[in-house]
This record gives C-alpha cells, sequence and structure tokens, in this order.
C-alpha cells in the first residue's frame, strides 16, 4: 500500500527545526512514508500575528525555556549544538538554495548542513561564502547553485511555499503536512508518521 507523504515544513532560523532536520529523513525511511521538503519564511505569518520578532525575543521567559530546551534536546539526541550569537538569523538565501534544490538528491544533506553551521557552528548563514561551503561536495558548481538562488525562479517559488503555508494554517515550524492535516512542533514527528501510515 502506497503511503501518504508528509510534508516536512521547516525554516532555517527555527531553533526547533534543527533537531529535526537532522532527524526527519531518517525516520520517514524507516517508517516508508514519502517526505516532502518545504521550506518557507516565518516572518511574513509572525508579522501577521503582529510580531516583529521571533517570539522568543518578544517573550523572555519563553526564550530562556526556549534554549536550554533545545540544549536538552539536542543532548538527548546526540546532535551537536551552540548557541548562536545571533538570533534568528536569516535564512532567505537558505530557503532560496533550498527551493532550487527541490527534488533534488542534495537536498536533505544541504539543509543539514545548514542548520549544523547556524545551531552547532555558530556560523552567519546568511553569507553565501558559508552556504557555499555547505554546497562543497553536494554539486558540482556551488557558485552555480547560489546565483541560480538569487534570481526569480527561486524568489517565485519561496514567495510561493510561504503564502502556501499561510493559506492551510501553518503558523509555526517544524510542521509536518499529511493531507489536509497539520501537526505543529518536533514533537509531533512520530504523530504525522502515524497518520501518514493509517490505512485509507
Amino acid at each position: 500500500m502506497k503511503q501518504q507523504p508528509i510534508e516536512f515544513w521547516f525554516e532555517f532560523a527555527s531553533t526547533y527545526t534543527y533537531p529535526v532536520a537532522m532527524q526527519v529523513e531518517q525516520a520517514c525511511q524507516r517508517a516508508q512514508v514519502p517526505i516532502l521538503w518545504r521550506p518557507f519564511l516565518l516572518g511574513p505569518i509572525f508579522r501577521e500575528q503582529g510580531w516583529n520578532d521571533s517570539p522568543f525575543n518578544l517573550y523572555p521567559a519563553k526564550g530562556r525555556y526556549m534554549w536550554r530546551d533545545l540544549e536538552r534536546l539536542c543532548e538527548a539526541a546526540g546532535i551537536a549544538y551552540r548557541k548562536p550569537t545571533v538570533f534568528p538569523r536569516n535564512g532567505l538565501l537558505a530557503a532560496r538554495i533550498a527551493c532550487v534544490a527541490d527534488g533534488a538528491s542534495w537536498l536533505p544533506e544541504f539543509v543539514r548542513r545548514a542548520y549544523a553551521a547556524n545551531f552547532a557552528n555558530d556560523r552567519d548563514i546568511s553569507d553565501p561564502a558559508i552556504l557555499m561551503e555547505c554546497l562543497t561536495g553536494l554539486v558540482e558548481d556551488p557558485q552555480s547553485i547560489v546565483n541560480a538562488a538569487q534570481q526569480d525562479d527561486a524568489k517565485t517559488k519561496l514567495r510561493q511555499n510561504t503564502e502556501r503555508a499561510q493559506q492551510i494554517g501553518i503558523f509555526g515550524a517544524p510542521s509536518f503536512v499529511v493531507g489536509d492535516e497539520i501537526f505543529w512542533g518536533g514533537d509531533r514527528l512520530q504523530a504525522a508518521l502515524d497518520w501518514a501510515r493509517r490505512p485509507t
């Protein structure tokens, strides 16, 4: 029986998406559930809610909890972690590269490398040179991918993804979509997998 795919909606600045991004492909493979990678931007969604910054910056108590919680999650999963000196970092170019890579075999590894650059190595993922390092060994010509990410097709794709996220009711990352069902938060991955595997 063919399984429904999971759409994995991710934002490169999202803290809680980091440990999920490092594990989601393997989890889907174990469950034999196809995964579709959906880069988008949280900025426009936050602005709709009246926020001009991450809620973890707007609400300091929530932010303090989140950083410690993220540290615990990464430690439990054996994932390298270093609190970024800048938060949130601008993930626009990284997201556009992910749009260029839509359907490409190297997309999952690029996503993991970009997240690790930000949340394990405290590097500025808005810097094209850093992203070219993330692409090295994955594609023949990293510069051509960065160039393509700055063209209208990639910009349009990312805008369309973000608009679709808004239309279907996504309000945070990570989110998983299975059919018409939305599962928000890294702790909902298993629930999304179970839903995708339900008999239809």
